[in-house]
């Protein structure tokens, strides 16, 4: 058909198709709609609280309670849709960049079109170095040299021709050929294969499961106590604003500034991995890496480039190297299809292009190819291919266990080295049988040709590198396992070698591929159903996984990881569903995200003690100040004070943290600073606001009341200034309430020290740091402070009120002795018996 015209569809046929719905109208997009992540990011749970209260609030006409209310939850929202949008964008850049191109047949002409623009019945023009975008048959008498490692993972081309399929998602290395478009769209092969995990799942890191549980039980706890207390205002008739100032501070107590902690630590980290050259999709992704202790490795195009490197020749038979790669180049220059191979060859040895009699092209099937010629300088077959699979072929003495081929095979094996045979028979020229199958003749050998995967830039060191830090390698791929375990002791890997295929697998039972799967370093012959199993049944036995990939074969897997690492060069597909993406398909980013998602999980865990710490204390405080009967401890603008205490101190702790070892006992690690704080705190506060609110009630009536409370006391209780029985215990509210927010305030500064200590005498929680920046942040947050209670108007802002020189005498001790008895408490190791379980 290829000598005939081809005059493909018309453009009135074209039309008509596509109106029948006949059109590929795959999307090509990489990730999710704008719309998808603004949704997911402002709509969440606690957020939906927060913005209900805040209504509330801004209806009443307190838009500043409404605004300490709501600003970290809305703010939270913001910065983590800002950080999934610009990884969309670049994302999407990526994927119109490598949009394939592609030539098509109209009216009897030919001109490139977009893939959305093709119709089933459509012809396709292919040649070497396109990619094919739906399925087809060749038509016609061209052949083609098709790379499938996308689809099939295996390295080695493949020949198609006339009445082949090809299949989309594949490329042409060589070759000149025509297909005709049967399957479009969502029928393709590469998207039949990708509809199973093109459906978004958000996956949650260890530590966001542990921040998720700490903050449920805080909102159970809430909850509870809020039922309890807004009950007892109810039927004390409080004004209806009290009410809902309650509600915005008993809200207040769930922790959802670490959600924004976390956010901002994730946005900080994808920006640090993003300028070395891995874009973080899902933003969790740099932390869920410092987790992984098993690395699963798609070979071809992952950590291979895809490109053989030519190693050299041992020459047989008496000829020099020379001699046989000049043969060697002819007859790479003289194929009609050219693959992997042959351009290692072609770029090493000399040669030229002499007239064919005959060809056999390379497949994965016979992996030999041979061609023939008839000149009578070069006369003969010439062969090259594995050795296994000539070995038939070839003199017994050549093969025998002493001989020098193959014990050059085994050294360059054992070197991580692929070998082939180079073969010849100067006496014949046929290369098929009388029913034009391949026959190959009795060959004697030229030489053993040795050729190398080239691996990618840095990633010899980078697997060092995840040896050094304890993460398990396996390595995955559709080529034969011993071309992988030559691979993987080329690529450095250390541990012990152990290959297994996908036909071993495929007759194990369920257990035996279980514990193939964890003991197995290398899987050869792996079908992407396999790959997926394999990664199941590693997180079924308690692994983290990460798997890296780049075609459409790895998709499944990757969904499956509990970290999916795609290359940017490789498909749409991969990419959608990767949580990061290797810019320049670097794998060098690899180590730095690593020690970066161990910084995170560091900077967090200190943050989370400052937060849960705060929430322990104010609970408790509200559920012991309610309990004696002295009113509520606190206002809403006292949330706002949260920004001093834990916000801007998490914030910076995050961002200095060093990369640590992550805690397996996280949580009993966080009750162990947290309840003895916390209930100290506590005990000293309820000590403080006690004093004040019976000393207030006492000496009322002596007092000079500046104007600004009078007015802060008319608006949060609806009742005129009179010293009276309602005023009392209202001025007493508020007094008790400043001195016990500027107690736990300086506290909650101090806290820092205990966490970073600068000097011997803070340490008890941990030993003497020598990073002295936290320290420097306390002192400076205390001066802040107090600048703020010496700012009328700033002060009045947080509900904070001038105090005299004898109070700030009292809390001074009061701090002193605080500071005093929480270093003997961790010293002492006072509250320890409480956190140990009993043992058997």
């Amino acid at each position: 058909m290829q000598g005939k015209i081809i005059s493909g569809l018309t453009e009135r046929e074209v039309q008509a198709r596509r109106r029948r719905g006949e059109g590929n109208t795959v999307g090509l997009g990489p990730s999710r709609s704008y719309f998808d992540i603004a949704r997911a990011n402002l709509f969440t749970f606690f957020n939906n609280i927060l913005f209900t209260i805040g209504v509330g609030l801004v209806v009443l006409g307190r838009v500043n309670d409404a605004l300490t209310s709501v600003g970290l939850g809305l703010v939270n929202a913001v910065i983590s849709t800002v950080q999934e949008l610009r990884a969309k964008r670049k994302l999407d850049r990526i994927a119109l960049v490598t949009r394939p191109a592609v030539t098509v047949v109209r009216d009897g002409k030919e001109k490139p079109v977009d893939p959305v623009d093709l119709v089933r019945g459509d012809i396709l023009h292919v040649r070497g170095g396109d990619q094919i975008v739906a399925d087809g048959p060749v038509i016609g008498e061209g052949r083609l040299e098709m790379d499938e490692s996308l689809l099939t993972g295996e390295s080695d081309t493949v020949s198609r021709q006339a009445g082949d399929t090809l299949f989309s998602g594949s490329f042409c290395v060589a070759g000149n050929a025509y297909y005709e478009i049967e399957k479009i769209g969502t029928a393709g092969f590469a998207s039949q294969l990708t509809t199973a995990v093109r459906r978004f799942e958000w996956v949650k890191t260890p530590l966001q499961k542990e921040i998720d549980f700490a903050v449920r039980v805080v909102m159970l706890l809430v909850a509870l106590m809020g039922s309890l207390i807004l009950l007892a205002a109810v039927l004390e008739n409080l004004p209806f604003i009290r009410l809902v100032q309650i509600s915005a501070v008993l809200t207040g107590q769930v922790p959802y500034g670490l959600f924004f902690m976390i956010v901002v630590a994730y946005a900080m980290g994808a920006a640090a991995m993003a300028k070395q050259g891995a874009l973080a999709q899902q933003v969790n992704a740099i932390e869920s890496l410092s987790n992984v202790d098993v690395l699963c490795l798609d070979k071809t195009g992952t950590l291979t480039t895809n490109r053989l490197v030519y190693q050299g020749v041992q020459a047989l038979g008496g000829r020099s190297g020379a001699e046989v790669e000049r043969l060697l180049g002819d007859f790479a220059r003289s194929a009609s299809v050219t693959n992997r191979t042959s351009e290692a060859i072609i770029a090493a040895c000399r040669g030229e292009k002499r007239a064919l009699l005959d060809e056999v092209l390379f497949t994965s099937s016979r992996k030999w190819s041979a061609v023939s010629f008839a000149a009578d300088e070069q006369r003969g077959v010439y062969v090259l291919g594995a050795m296994e699979m000539l070995k038939a072929y070839l003199p017994a003495e050549t093969m025998a266990e002493d001989a020098l081929l193959p014990a050059r095979a085994k050294t360059w094996s054992e070197a991580g080295i692929r070998v082939l045979v180079f073969a010849h028979n100067p006496g014949v020229t046929a290369l098929r049988d009388e029913k034009g199958q391949p026959l190959l003749p009795a060959l004697t050998p030229l030489g053993v040709i040795g050729l190398a995967d080239e691996l990618r830039p840095g990633a010899r060191e980078t697997l060092a590198e995840f040896g050094r830090l304890g993460i398990r390698i396996k390595m995955i791929s559709g080529d034969d396992p011993q071309a992988v375990t030559a691979l993987a002791k080329q690529a450095g890997v250390v541990q012990d070698i152990m290959p297994v295929s996908g036909l071993e697998l495929d007759q194990m039972s369920e257990d035996e591929f279980n514990r193939a799967a964890a003991e197995a370093t290398v899987f050869g012959r792996i079908s992407p159903r396999q790959k997926a199993k394999i990664v199941d049944s590693l997180i079924a036995r308690g692994d983290y996984v990460a798997m890296t990939g780049d075609g459409v074969n790895d998709v499944l897997a990757l969904k499956k990881a509990k970290l999916g690492i795609a290359m940017q060069s490789g498909s749409n597909a991969t990419r959608n569903v990767a949580d990061m993406v290797l810019l320049n398909d670097s794998f060098a980013a690899l180590p730095s995200a690593f020690q970066e998602g161990k910084r995170i999980v560091s900077g967090m865990a200190s943050a989370m003690y400052l937060f849960l710490t705060r929430v322990a204390t104010t609970t408790l405080m509200i559920i012991a100040i309610s309990m004696i009967g002295l009113g509520f401890p606190f206002e809403p603008a006292h949330v706002a004070l949260t920004v001093f205490t834990v916000g801007i101190p998490s914030f910076f702790l995050i961002r200095w943290a060093k990369p640590q070892a992550r805690q397996v006992d996280l949580l009993p690690s966080l009750l162990r600073f947290v309840l003895p704080a916390a209930i100290l705190t506590m005990l000293f506060g309820v000590a403080l606001y006690t004093f004040y609110y019976t000393r207030v009630l006492e000496k009322i009536d002596t007092y000079q009341i500046p104007p600004q409370v009078i007015q802060l006391f008319e608006e949060y209780t609806g009742l005129t200034y009179a010293v009276g029985e309602k005023f009392k215990p209202a001025a007493a509210s508020i007094v008790a309430q400043t001195v016990l927010s500027i107690f736990i305030s300086f506290t909650a500064f101090l806290l820092i020290f205990f966490l970073e200590p600068p000097v011997r005498f803070f340490t008890g929680w941990t030993r003497q740091s020598p990073d002295k920046r936290p320290a420097l942040l306390a002192l400076g947050l205390f001066l802040v402070f107090g600048a703020v209670m010496l700012t009328p108007h700033l002060a009045y802002y947080f509900a904070l009120f001038p105090v005299g020189r004898g109070v700030a005498i009292i809390l001074g001790i009061v701090i002193f002795l605080w500071v005093l008895a929480l270093r003997t408490i961790w010293r002492t190791g006072l509250f320890a018996p409480f956190f140990t379980l009993p043992r058997d």
